[in-house]
């Protein structure tokens, strides 16, 4: 039979922990088979015949899997996913495996739905991506996560985030505390993503250091966000101008994506969306990707997605409703 050669790149994975002292996890797949596995570095190269190769490369995205999400991987795990391996069984598909975007100490993140995954895909592909559609659909939530894969793998050496704080307006004099404390509560759901993917205290660090920013959108003028993850949340609320500079503070290895839904806009009357502009502008440019999300994408509570049924229903039949 004809030898084949698969590699496999395994980021974001301690390698001493999935390998076992002096290799004894390898060795355990290597009594299983005949296909040689050589690795160096992150780089996996499996060799043998197809059909071994095969297995052999889904035995070890199993054990990437459980040592990621529980911390550990013992022998009885290699043992139990060797024998479910073998004989057709998987703690989980190679879809799933593709659709993993971060992992954490409590969980693993992933796309769950069809649109989400399209997200995954197109902010892979993309240099700059916007992710459109209703609430609950994990928008925001995916593109953190996005950001803090890159910023663990080295793809990029800090994230920045931005808000629009439209809703504050001229009421924001009249709040009490300092800009910082006043402006916070318009950044918390940024704050609230961030604290689910990182431990309180590399959190704390990153940002005493500026390696992650949350910042007003107003604060992102005259900057250039060189080897950046750059995200701009609730970018319905940008203004056409606004949406413009933080497109054009993009530079060199950087990344963006931006979320909205044009359903909720609090933009005063007259006044252009950003978001609903850009769609138009930049539709056809390569390297710009658009996500459109639907009802069927929402993760939340499962009341939210009857909620936005419910709101569809009342506004098409004639009622006028403030978004």
């Amino acid at each position: 039979m004809t030898a084949v050669e698969k590699r496999l790149v395994l980021e974001n994975v301690d390698m001493l922990s999935l390998l076992g002292s002096n290799d004894s996890n390898l060795k355990l797949i290597e009594d299983k088979f005949n296909a040689s596995v050589v690795v160096r570095g992150e780089n996996v190269v499996i060799k043998g015949v197809l059909e071994e190769v095969d297995v052999v490369e889904k035995v070890i995205k199993e054990m990437v899997y459980v040592l990621n999400t529980n911390g550990s991987l013992r022998t009885a795990d290699i043992e139990a996913i060797l024998d479910l391996t073998i004989h057709g069984k998987e703690i989980i598909t190679e879809k799933e495996f593709d659709s993993i975007v971060l992992y954490t100490k409590n969980d693993v993140i992933k796309a769950k739905t069809a649109g989400q995954i399209n997200y995954l895909q197109t902010a892979l592909k993309n240099d700059i991506c916007f992710a459109i559609g209703p609430a609950g659909t994990g928008k925001t939530y995916l593109a953190v996560a996005f950001a803090v894969s890159a910023l663990k793998k080295g793809i990029v050496s800090r994230i920045v985030l931005a808000r629009p704080a439209v809703e504050a307006g001229e009421s924001l004099g009249f709040l009490p505390g300092d800009f910082r404390e006043k402006i916070d509560p318009y950044l918390r759901p940024l704050y609230d993503a961030l604290d689910d993917m990182m431990p309180s205290d590399k959190l704390k660090g990153y940002l005493e250091k500026r390696t992650v920013e949350i910042v007003p959108l107003a604060y992102m003028r005259g900057r250039t966000l060189n080897n950046a993850f750059v995200i701009l949340d609730e970018a319905q609320n940008a203004t056409d101008v606004q949406m413009k500079m933080f497109l054009t503070r993009l530079g060199v290895n950087s990344k963006a994506i931006i979320t909205g839904d044009i359903t909720q806009i609090d933009l005063p009357p007259r006044t252009v969306s950003g978001l609903v502009q850009a769609r138009e502008i930049l539709k056809n440019i390569d390297g710009v990707g658009f996500v459109y999300f639907e009802k069927s994408d929402v993760v939340r509570h499962k009341l939210v997605k009857d909620i936005i049924n419910a709101y569809e229903k009342f506004n098409y039949n004639g009622n006028h409703v403030n978004n």
